[in-house]
């Protein structure tokens, strides 16, 4: 449980976030351990553990009757640049190579960055614990009925004021409940799609989309994007005018897996043009909550005066990845979004979205998200250093604000697949990068996910990843 973190834990943990903020520089002196001790009124024994922890991962070096520094460390990777997408929709074919990354990633002798999977001592467990307990004790008959469409009302109001968080005003009535983020994107696409359709997505995408599309028999038109910036409006505007686009699926704040965040003046754009062509904008949530800023940053739908934005989320990245409860805010296509979920799954599990509602309203979710994203910079920052230390000269690395993925790109003689295929041999997982793409492009890319403790371990199986990746 995250609360409950050992204190030399959380001092490292603040001293990292310094580091990794920038507020603490290469070369810097941290403040010393008696200091310290006494800033945050911890022994000095447990500022000495902490900053062994420091050490252990190579962010700080003790310097002989000088005391400790914050460690020089390799050049930062470069960021890589806008893609380029084949600008024409293609059938999609990923399920064979996403179905061997996760089967991998279920292994657990494989140390796994393939799988996007959160620390799971990162959530308040003890508490969620407690508070599905409870709730199973006063509200005996959800466990003895059936959880029809839309979902349970109290979890639906929940969300509704959580949602004012990101610039929206949601009608609780409107919001469906579903099981996770990914049944509420495949409702969407369910709603609004025919087989043989071509839909919009950024480029790379989220393997996810990429297999409800190709179960769906839908066709993937890729739009280039930013690692930064996202989703290139322009390119999109192009694309819009050359093809009969149903519908687009976009991630506009922390991306997966790039990690781009889109302005609010992008955002405001974005669903702008969609809606001027009535083309569905399905904006997915799911990992917005973890952005390193202040807050939460604004949703497009926040800027949605027709409907045609379907909003889609869940927690799972952010409160508890073992209660699989999303939702989705669908338009102007609530009715026939309900009628697709009936037909889906029956309903839904009251006793667990009573749950979440009460865990969503108590207080402590704010708590948890900060301690949550800066357990995640931390994270991110030990990845990219690895990686710049590791990796083949040419490399390079997304510097996401927020979550705990990293975007790799190879020089071009590097085969993720082959890559793929040789880590496994060693125990180590990686997702490739032609999972992110109908195009079966990307081959010179993969993600990485570091949500998972970094341990000595962990970095000498990233190590191994960027030595291996230098012999091809």
């Amino acid at each position: 449980m995250l609360d409950a973190a050992p204190l030399y834990q959380q001092v490292a943990e603040a001293i990292g976030h310094l580091i990794a903020s920038g507020t603490l520089r290469s070369g810097q002196r941290v403040p010393s351990v008696r200091r310290l001790s006494q800033q945050r009124r911890v022994s000095v024994s447990t500022v000495l553990q902490a900053y062994k922890q420091l050490e252990d991962a190579g962010l700080i070096e003790a310097r002989p009757q000088s005391g400790y520094y914050v460690k020089r460390r390799a050049l930062p990777a470069p960021e890589p640049e806008l893609s380029h997408p084949p600008q024409r929709p293609l059938a999609v074919e990923v399920n064979a190579l996403a179905d061997l990354v996760l089967s991998a990633g279920h292994d657990p002798e494989v140390i796994t960055f393939g799988i996007a999977w959160p620390r799971a001592d990162n959530f308040p467990l003890e508490r969620i614990r407690r508070v599905l307990s409870a709730r199973a004790r006063r509200s005996r008959d959800a466990i003895g009925r059936y959880g029809g469409p839309p979902g349970s009302e109290e979890f639906r109001r929940a969300i509704a004021r959580r949602a004012l968080e990101w610039g929206c005003h949601l009608d609780y009535r409107n919001i469906v409940t579903t099981m996770g983020c990914m049944e509420a994107i495949n409702l969407a696409l369910r709603a609004v799609t025919q087989p043989g359709d071509t839909v919009a997505l950024e480029s790379p995408t989220y393997y996810g989309f990429l297999q409800i599309l190709e179960s769906l028999r839908l066709r993937a038109l890729e739009i280039p994007t930013h690692p930064r910036a996202g989703i290139s409006l322009d390119a999109l505007e192009v694309a819009l005018r050359a093809h009969d686009v149903k519908a687009s699926v976009v991630m506009p704040t922390l991306s997966n897996p790039i990690g781009a965040t889109m302005t609010d003046r992008a955002k405001q754009r974005l669903v702008a043009l969609l809606a001027a062509r009535r083309v569905p904008l399905i904006e997915d949530q799911g990992y917005a909550e973890l952005h390193s800023g202040r807050g939460t940053p604004r949703a497009a739908k926040s800027y949605d005066r027709s409907g045609n934005v379907m909003l889609c989320g869940s927690f799972t990245k952010t409160l508890c990845p073992g209660l699989k409860a999303g939702w989705i805010e669908p338009g102007r296509w609530r009715d026939r979004v309900r009628m697709l979920k009936f037909v889906a799954s029956g309903g839904h599990n009251e006793l667990v979205e009573l749950t979440l509602a009460e865990l969503l309203e108590s207080g402590g979710y704010e708590r948890s998200l900060r301690q949550l994203r800066r357990y995640n910079t931390l994270q991110v920052e030990h990845g990219r250093r690895v990686i710049a230390e590791s990796f083949p000269r040419g490399t390079r690395v997304t510097q996401p604000a927020g979550g705990y993925i990293l975007w790799v790109e190879l020089p071009r003689r590097c085969d993720s697949i082959v890559l793929f295929e040789e880590l496994l041999e060693r125990r180590i997982s990686i997702a490739p990068g032609p999972m992110f793409s109908a195009t079966g492009r990307y081959r010179n890319c993969l993600r990485i996910a570091v949500g998972q403790p970094w341990s000595e371990r962990t970095e000498k199986a990233l190590r191994e990843v960027g030595r291996l990746a230098s012999g091809l």
